[in-house]
């Protein structure tokens, strides 16, 4: 007689309890940024728990690159809806972000009350540094497991040029890049095909995960219920208030957010900066810098640092008590932005499923894979124009408009931390925490100095 129990490997199976401590632990462990949270997530459910294969894990993460938004939270609700269904991914996504919501407030509420104090200043100066180093390192990890061949690299120089050189939108740039990859995939050029196509599984085994054929009234149900999650209390707060009101705009402005920025948390927040600070006027480049450096320090997606943007804008602007108005401010921010992440994957990702073999799809993500690297090349020199220089201009000619930095306004102690931060980050290949406490330490200390 055959022992079925010997030749068929028993399902795998993941209780709701073991899902919760993993995905709270990688929210409270989540720090440096989507890159840094990526690879937790994957050192964890692929390397330590075996939940996930890593071809699925990257058909997911691709995905979630295509979508507006922060990819990192947004491939946890991904994967936990593989694991659980919804129940899955609403348990993955809050898990994720509960813990730097928090943490975030806190110190937000620090830098309001004391921010204008000179070791609050000087700590947040060598932040800034540490955060410039991080972003740069970002860039060089993206490069690696995105490009590869001559095309892909192309394509990222090319996004580049249009989005700092050209100020092109998001949408057309990723639009522009999904289309090559599409036709790359049709035509069976090798050069679209994606990144890591040929990463061994190592045997894993994906049968307990869900990707089951959605039903003819999944999207309907699913828009039924999140849509109005996300746009009701901003249609409220309209009707309210006025569309002139600092909450109305706030709940605008970051709805916005969530559907026209594309290629994940770095190209958010390059829109998100340079719309707040130039359009709204709700905060300075060197408060949204700041601001980026909380969010560093804090567990959960560096998008986060909307919750500091809507707490600056409102503490300054809601006609309430500058604290409560702070608060308020930063939790629709928050909400605005996170609800959209939910939507985008519980209504996408069973249709999803079943493209995991199509080659066209694939090249489309591949492509946009790739452009997502010009997209952070972007945003690492707006932040690092504005960490070096006190004074940045736009120049325009023609099609051209680029941020230039005046040269004569160059920061000589922020190029000296942001050397020492790079340092830090290659040669001695420091920790996240050591890093960023090593420049805070370099910044307090330099406030000191009598300079």
């Amino acid at each position: 007689m055959i022992d079925t129990e010997q030749t068929e490997p028993r399902l795998k199976t993941v209780t709701h309890r073991e899902a919760f401590y993993v995905w709270l632990r990688i929210g409270l462990l989540s720090f440096g940024g989507p890159a840094g949270q990526i690879a937790l997530m994957q050192r964890i459910l692929i390397d330590e728990k075996g939940w996930i294969s890593e071809k699925r894990f990257l058909h997911a993460l691709n995905y979630c690159m295509l979508l507006p938004g922060p990819e990192a939270i947004q491939l946890a609700i991904y994967t936990g809806w593989l694991l659980h269904r919804t129940v899955g991914g609403l348990m993955a996504g809050l898990l994720f972000l509960l813990p730097g919501v928090v943490v975030l407030m806190g110190l937000s509420l620090l830098y309001a009350l004391a921010g204008n104090l000179d070791w609050v200043t000087a700590l947040f100066f060598g932040l800034k540094a540490a955060v410039l180093a991080i972003v740069i390192s970002a860039v060089i990890r993206l490069a690696r497991r995105a490009l590869g061949t001559t095309a892909r690299y192309l394509m990222a120089m090319a996004a580049f040029i249009a989005l700092f050189v050209l100020a092109a939108p998001f949408p057309l740039v990723v639009a522009s890049a999904a289309l090559i990859g599409l036709v790359g995939g049709w035509r069976g050029w090798q050069s679209f095909e994606p990144p890591l196509h040929d990463v061994d599984d190592g045997g894993a085994d994906d049968r307990h995960l869900h990707g089951e054929r959605p039903s003819r009234w999944h999207a309907p149900r699913t828009l039924a219920i999140w849509l109005p999650l996300w746009l009701v209390p901003v249609l409220v707060l309209a009707l309210m208030l006025g569309p002139d009101d600092v909450f109305t705009q706030i709940g605008i402005f970051f709805s916005q957010l969530a559907v026209v920025t594309f290629g994940g948390a770095y190209a958010v927040l390059s829109y998100m900066a340079q719309q707040a600070v130039e359009h709204h006027g709700w905060l300075s480049a060197g408060e949204m810098l700041d601001g980026l450096g909380l969010a560093e320090t804090t567990p959960g997606p560096l998008i986060m640092v909307v919750q500091f943007v809507g707490f600056l804008g409102a503490l300054r602007d809601s006609g309430l008590d500058p604290i409560l108005g702070g608060i308020l401010g930063g939790l629709l921010a928050t909400w605005v932005t996170f609800v959209p992440c939910f939507l985008w994957i519980f209504l996408g990702a069973p249709y999803v499923e079943g493209l995991r073999h199509r080659p066209v799809i694939n090249g489309a993500l591949a492509a946009i894979t790739a452009a997502v690297v010009g997209v952070i090349l972007n945003l690492a020199l707006w932040f690092g124009t504005h960490v070096l220089f006190s004074e940045v201009e736009r120049w325009r000619y023609g099609l051209l408009d680029m941020p230039l930095p005046v040269w004569h306004t160059v920061e000589p102690l922020a190029l000296l931390l942001v050397v020492f931060a790079l340092v830090c980050q290659f040669i001695f290949r420091l920790g996240l925490f050591s890093m960023l406490g090593l420049c805070a330490g370099a910044g307090l200390l330099m406030g000191m100095l009598p300079l």
